[in-house]
């Protein structure tokens, strides 16, 4: 009851602190697809021509870095877990396909979150947010309830698999589609007429800056962009691929020109939230979604950690990471923090701005896990000088497992 009590009141007092900052913050969460350790400007001891990201490493600048931010080693289960406020362990560690079912259990037998957890947008639109999702989605499609109109986005535009052509929009093939199958949807229904138009970056962009020209900057925004770049196929217009051919490498030649086009429109959009006025009042937070692929065809450096995606290094399972926007207070701007963070304390972080309550009741009716999640702003906006979290499980039942905790890392 004690332990009850004093939770309370923390939420209590954290909700009292935001509002005497004023309005709700825009918040603008970027995760970055197999996005390497040092395929950014800011992890560069020695400035290179390969690696050209000078709005990320502005953003960095004027923000905090997160230096010891962790995710899963794959895609699917570090999307699972931001959107779901749980450690991988206790929302989804299987990085399958669409298709995989287990038809004895009707609540978490789909790949992705199970049905009856409680997604990140769901609170924000309690707290009066608008809620847009742009890009990958990779969290569960088998049903209404799985994709992200079901899970309390206002609108969504994006593909639902781990990854599609940028050009066609294609993935996989069946018996009625064997030239393959097109993932891009608007909303609820396929993106008619856009299929095939266009790079598919370029569309996300053209998209997330439609969403802000619209919004009202006196409503709070929750924008959840997690873009196609910088996952497979290795993609990108010819005149991005041509800023790089100085690298003999072919795939080391897309993959840098394809960071240095997602650069782009990160300074794209956040110019746009700067025209609009809302800037000021945003709280933008990026993250990479694991390390980046260093194996054949990947392309990826993440260097000096050792290893990279689909392992449990450091080099797999910390990401780039940090936090910018006026939002953040100016005694912090600059600062690197090394405190552990997960990036499923984003979820109860994200409710505390909402002023909701971020424990999922519904979740508990279905004989689910709680969120694991912990309120990262007390730490990041510096009230408190040390992370909440002490520990990071990592790994999953089928592969090598761990626990990152104090100074024992994975490498």
């Amino acid at each position: 009851m004690k332990s009850t009590f004093l939770l309370f009141l923390s939420f209590t007092l954290l909700n009292f602190q935001v509002a005497a900052q004023g309005t709700k913050p825009h918040i603008f969460m970027l995760l970055v697809d197999d996005w390497g350790w040092a395929n950014v400007g800011y992890h560069r001891d020695v400035p290179t021509k390969e690696v050209q990201t000078p709005n990320f490493d502005k953003l960095c600048a004027e923000g905090v870095e997160l230096d010891q931010h962790y995710v899963h080693n794959v895609c699917s289960p570090t999307r699972s877990s931001l959107l779901s406020g749980r450690l991988p362990i206790h929302v989804n560690v299987n990085n399958g396909a669409a298709t995989m079912h287990n038809p004895k259990d009707p609540i978490g037998g789909f790949q992705g979150i199970p049905r009856n957890m409680t997604v990140i947008a769901e609170k924000m639109k309690m707290g009066g947010y608008a809620t847009h999702q742009v890009g990958k989605w990779d969290a569960g499609m088998a049903t209404r309830d799985h994709i992200p109109l079901g899970r309390g986005f206002n609108t969504s535009f994006g593909y639902f698999h781990h990854d599609n052509d940028y050009y066609t929009t294609k993935v996989g093939f069946c018996k009625i589609a064997p030239a393959g199958m097109n993932d891009l949807w608007m909303n609820e229904q396929p993106a008619y007429h856009q299929n095939g138009t266009d790079y598919e970056e370029h569309q996300f962009e053209q998209h997330v800056l439609q969403v802000l020209e619209k919004h009202d900057p006196s409503v709070p925004l929750f924008l959840y962009y997690a873009p196609h770049i910088a996952h497979t196929p290795l993609q990108v217009p010819d005149s991005y691929l041509k800023k790089f051919d100085f690298i003999d490498d072919e795939t080391r030649q897309y993959y840098h020109a394809m960071v240095n086009y997602l650069d782009d429109v990160v300074g794209n959009v956040t110019g746009a939230f700067k025209s609009k006025g809302m800037w000021n009042n945003t709280l933008m937070v990026v993250s990479a979604d694991n390390g980046g692929p260093e194996y054949s065809g990947g392309g990826a450096n993440n260097y000096p950690l050792k290893g990279g995606k689909t392992s449990n290094w450091q080099g797999g399972v910390r990401g780039n990471a940090f936090v910018s926007g006026g939002f953040v207070p100016e005694s912090m701007r600059g600062k690197k923090l090394d405190g552990y963070i997960a990036v499923c304390d984003w979820y109860a972080t994200f409710a505390h701005f909402a002023g909701v309550d971020p424990s999922d009741a519904k979740a508990a009716s279905a004989k689910l896990p709680p969120i694991d999640s912990m309120n990262m702003w007390p730490y990041v906006s510096g009230q408190v000088s040390a992370s909440p979290r002490q520990d990071v499980p990592i790994g999953s039942p089928d592969m090598v497992q761990g626990l990152i905790s104090g100074d024992r890392k994975s490498g």
